[in-house]
């Protein structure tokens, strides 16, 4: 016996159209197990070196994360690199040239936007790095003048804690602990 259910559902399924809800948990899905596979894209790229690193996340992050338009009159768009897989895959659709454009449109401006950025840090990383050297010679310079202690545990005396010895007092024959 049939359910009730059963001829609306095949009937949904085999209709062309998506519901503009099915559109966004399609995108929200594809969103998640996008920023997934870049997480673990950052995670295989750490050890790398940071002008080869910071580009290949950037190339990957485009991949990933450039739409698409699939139909002009709908305003519909998807992911490009999927568009492009599934067209020259399956040779289904003739999408896949303007998926391309886009994809290496959006590229382009993202290497554009990270050259400048670069521009941008490269002078001030430096100046920097040669604040740094400037502070590393100048407490070294320090430490060459101080004088070198004799005591193991320092210049305070006999004292191992750093604190100032008790004068001698004749009245006080009582020794005490310090804490």
């Amino acid at each position: 016996m049939k359910s009730r259910y059963y001829k609306r559902l095949f009937a949904s399924l085999a209709m062309d159209t998506m519901t503009e809800n099915d559109y966004l948990i399609a995108w929200g899905l594809y969103a998640f197990a996008a920023i997934g596979c870049l997480l673990v894209w950052l995670r295989l790229t750490r050890w790398m070196w940071r002008w080869l690193r910071e580009p290949l996340r950037l190339l990957v992050a485009v991949l990933l994360f450039s739409p698409t338009i699939i139909d002009p009159v709908k305003e519909k768009v998807a992911p490009a690199i999927a568009i492009t897989a599934l067209d020259l895959m399956f040779k289904v659709g003739n999408n896949a040239w303007r998926a391309i454009s886009d994809l290496f449109m959006y590229g382009m401006i993202a290497f554009a936007l990270y050259l400048i950025f670069v521009a941008i840090r490269f002078p001030i990383e430096r100046a920097a790095n040669a604040r740094k050297e400037q502070a590393a010679a100048a407490r070294e310079a320090a430490r060459a003048e101080e004088p070198e202690d004799e005591h193991l545990f320092g210049g305070a005396g006999d004292d191992r804690y750093g604190r100032p010895p008790v004068p001698s007092n004749p009245q006080r024959m009582r020794v005490e602990p310090r804490l």
